[in-house]
């Protein structure tokens, strides 16, 4: 049985659902923050075109915007491996080493996150190039990105007797090969001690 990887076409519409799903969140509070804020600030003789205001806004704001970007990809990379982008595409981040996600390899990945966009974001276009498609992210917090409903199609194929060992993740995984559609990446043998998965 082989599960494929997520490729990066497909992880990319993914984030930026997420992405747009998170824009969205933020400018409402930008606006609701934006309605409070002159209340507060008229008692210090701001106008609201004054230098003073803008810079009160948006420091508040942007501090609150990066914390909202961390619980949201935290909460749900550690509970379910998918944010709501990876679930519509099919996707689910899962450990190298078997073990089921948590909120700290969670938050490993998001730290990931912030080295991959650094060089021009060349840690997310890695995964164009990795064979097991992975981004520096995905390197640096031992996670791959999985497709679900291929997984569950060949699942489906296999007979009801045909035992399953190892778990990967919430997945049983004994005979199972690991690699994208042309079999790149895949190890020659499916081993659970993250020296070859």
């Amino acid at each position: 049985m082989t599960v494929f990887y997520g490729g990066f076409w497909q992880r990319l519409v993914a984030l930026s659902i997420d992405i747009i799903i998170l824009y969205i969140f933020t400018i409402i509070l930008f606006l609701v923050g934006s309605l409070i804020a002159p209340l507060h600030y008229d008692s210090m003789y701001l106008t609201d075109t004054s230098p003073s205001l803008i810079y009160a806004l948006f420091f508040p704001y942007y501090g609150m915007a990066v914390l909202i970007n961390a619980a949201y990809f935290i909460y749900f990379y550690g509970t379910t491996g998918q944010t709501p982008g990876k679930k519509l595409l099919g996707l689910k981040v899962v450990r190298t080493d078997g073990k089921p996600m948590t909120l700290g390899t969670a938050f490993l990945r998001w730290v990931g996150y912030i080295i991959s966009k650094l060089p021009f974001f060349l840690g997310f276009i890695w995964v164009a190039f990795d064979g097991r498609k992975q981004g520096w992210h995905d390197k640096i917090a031992g996670t791959y990105v999985i497709k679900t409903r291929r997984y569950q199609e060949i699942k489906d194929q296999v007979p009801p007797d045909d035992s399953f060992g190892p778990t990967f993740g919430n997945y049983s995984e004994r005979n199972t090969t690991y690699g994208n559609e042309h079999g790149q990446g895949a190890p020659k043998e499916a081993r659970f001690n993250g020296k070859n998965t």
